[in-house]
């Protein structure tokens, strides 16, 4: 019997992670430094935890509702309305979900099946692609351009958009290049959207990591609110990755059709989690606050860093990524980033990892500490000037 003649087509179609080969190659290094891993080097704030610990102490350890604690979704929809001016009834307008990409994959399959096509604005989260093609639908990239800071122009919408488009995705605060969109940029994207049956999947999980300006979702304009998807969670401003924790927000129409199929996959989120991220939600603005302003100063470092190596770097204005451009050492980015590996014991991630555009550029995250940092960025610039004056 032959297996993979009975997998599906668009299973087999597409290809895994353009990120784990380098992670599997850094495992069997020493003295290795990794720039390559989107999760905060900080540990879940104590207080956090404690509550964690606390609810397994009490037993806590039954089912929840489907969508989530009462309690949990109360708070979210405090924590909106108060940080992003966004309101969401608590009961039909919020699902927590296991972690962000829970509530991406699910909402991708709510709207978006064969014969739809989801605009996919690139360089984006590797995931978004993967699950768009796992849902049957086909993805239509946008190339987000470095001259552009890599934010969506209205022109480029625009012409991606067809009569089978039923959704697109927004990450902004971006992974991997650090931009972010401001309310003058949504506007004009605003206009191409507003009287069209689009949904818009906004993917804002780094929203509390924006260091210029105020975040602001496109579902903060009036008329775009009741179609569009907001995805948040807890995993990068509260460090809290592996407690698999996100929410969705949105349309109650939306969010039911999304709660049945996270009833029939998952039942319901971790409950210690759910618990700690109310917690985290009533007394950890501080502790944030505290993880923004070090991630501020790392990024600093790490621009000039890669400036002074040599390289033309953006400033990333969220998240915990920068986006050097490589183009100037004359090696492509896969070429680079395994040179650089295996002859400085420095792991970054290929820019095309996170779409074809994203060639002649890395990711790098500055989710590490301060000296490690530094010491990378030493190697980065010995390696960049033995290429350049080889």
């Amino acid at each position: 019997m032959n297996i993979k003649q009975l997998i599906k087509k668009n299973i087999l179609e597409t290809p895994p992670s353009g990120i784990r080969k380098y992670f599997d190659l850094i495992s069997e290094m020493k003295d290795a430094i990794s720039l390559g891993i989107g999760e905060p080097d900080f540990e879940t704030p104590w207080i956090i935890r404690e509550e964690g610990i606390y609810s397994l102490e009490k037993g806590r350890t039954f089912y929840t509702s489907n969508s989530g604690l009462t309690e949990l979704r109360v708070e979210i929809s405090n924590y909106m309305k108060n940080r992003f001016n966004l309101t969401y009834e608590p009961k039909k307008e919020i699902l927590v979900t296991v972690g962000g990409s829970e509530a991406i994959d699910i909402a991708i399959r709510a709207f978006a099946g064969p014969g739809d096509e989801v605009i996919i604005p690139e360089p984006s989260f590797v995931a978004y692609k993967g699950c768009v093609m796992f849902a049957g639908a086909t993805p239509v990239t946008i190339e987000l351009r470095a001259e552009d800071n890599f934010k969506l122009q209205p022109e480029q919408l625009l012409n991606a958009i067809t009569e089978r488009t039923k959704a697109i995705i927004l990450g902004y605060p971006n992974n991997p290049t650090g931009a972010t969109m401001q309310y003058e940029d949504y506007k004009a994207i605003v206009e191409v959207l507003k009287d069209k049956d689009i949904i818009v999947i906004s993917d804002e999980l780094y929203a509390e990591l924006t260091y210029k300006g105020k975040h602001v979702s496109i579902a903060n304009f009036p008329e775009m609110k009741e179609k569009t998807i907001v995805i948040n969670g807890f995993s990068k401003a509260f460090a809290m990755t592996g407690w698999r924790i996100g929410y969705a927000c949105g349309h109650p129409d939306a969010l039911e059709q999304m709660t049945k199929i996270h009833q029939y996959a998952i039942m319901c989120s971790p409950t210690t989690a759910q618990f700690a991220a109310i917690e985290a939600l009533k007394n950890g603005a501080e502790e944030v606050q505290r993880m923004v302003e070090e991630y501020n100063r790392r990024r600093l470092v790490m621009v000039d860093g890669f400036r002074n190596a040599g390289l033309d770097c953006y400033e990333p204005t969220g998240a915990f990524y920068v986006f050097p451009d490589l183009r100037s050492t004359g090696l492509s980015s896969d070429e680079f980033c395994e040179r650089l590996l295996r002859e400085e014991r420095v792991l970054m991630v290929p820019g095309n990892a996170f779409g074809a555009c994203g060639e002649g550029f890395a990711r790098a995250t500055y989710a590490t500490s301060l000296e490690n940092i530094k010491e990378a960025l030493a190697r980065i610039k010995r390696f960049v000037e033995k290429v350049k004056n080889k």
